[in-house]
């Protein structure tokens, strides 16, 4: 692994090999985004990021039986990516105003590229998770994949951010379905300003997320404060 790679612990139960842990793990997951994001899922195929990236399917499937595990596990790792930043930047903050306000800016701004991570475009990863990201768990199986865990990253990302609501108005009595609406929401309104327009309020498309997030926080405190 690169120098300044993390790695996230991702339900093993998602993959053969963990990606995370080889040269060409990380190429695979590199290049997984980069076509996800060129073809969508429908059109992606094994067969097609084995020629990307000059291998075989069989070297492929050496890491991951399908490729529904595959979008399950690049999306696990952008919530795990939005939890480290969520937990990395309130914890020394006191306030919980400030906390939540802070959760708030890294939920819609968690695309921004980092060092850490150098074989991820988290920005990639993030357009990818708009426009793919809801195939990875609205599926008909998903009772039976939420009883292995595999869903195990977003709900405690969700846990985090419902806590953090919880301090700013302990009465409040909804805090998970206002946690997981934000990051719905987050996902849902880029998408819609990208796509659909008229399903939104964020029009310009060059200020989308810096407008994001004024909305979001403007229905958090109007619903909290």
């Amino acid at each position: 692994m690169g120098r300044f790679d993390i790695k996230f612990n991702i339900n093993p139960k998602l993959f053969n090999r963990d990606p995370q842990d080889s040269e060409y793990g990380h190429k695979l997951l590199k290049n997984s985004i980069l076509l996800l994001d060129e073809i969508g899922f429908e059109g992606f195929t094994f067969k097609k990021l084995a020629i990307r990236i000059d291998s075989t399917e069989s070297s492929v499937y050496r890491y991951f039986n399908n490729k529904h595990f595959l979008l399950l596990f690049l999306t696990c790792w952008y919530w795990e990516w939005v939890h480290y930043l969520i937990i990395t930047y309130t914890r020394n903050i006191e306030d919980p105003v400030k906390r939540l306000k802070i959760a708030v800016h890294n939920i819609v701004n968690a695309s921004n590229e980092s060092p850490l991570t150098e074989y991820i475009n988290e920005n990639k990863l993030h357009e990818v998770v708009i426009k793919e990201g809801s195939k990875a768990y609205h599926v008909h199986d998903i009772d039976e994949e939420n009883k292995e865990g595999l869903f195990k990253s977003y709900k405690e990302l969700v846990s985090t951010v419902s806590s953090l609501i919880s301090e700013v108005n302990p009465d409040f009595p909804y805090p998970h379905i206002l946690a997981s609406n934000m990051f719905e929401m987050a996902n849902n309104q880029i998408f819609f300003a990208e796509h659909l327009p008229k399903l939104t309020d964020i029009k310009n498309r060059q200020k989308k997320y810096q407008d994001l997030e004024g909305a979001m926080w403007y229905m958090v405190q109007k619903i909290l404060m």
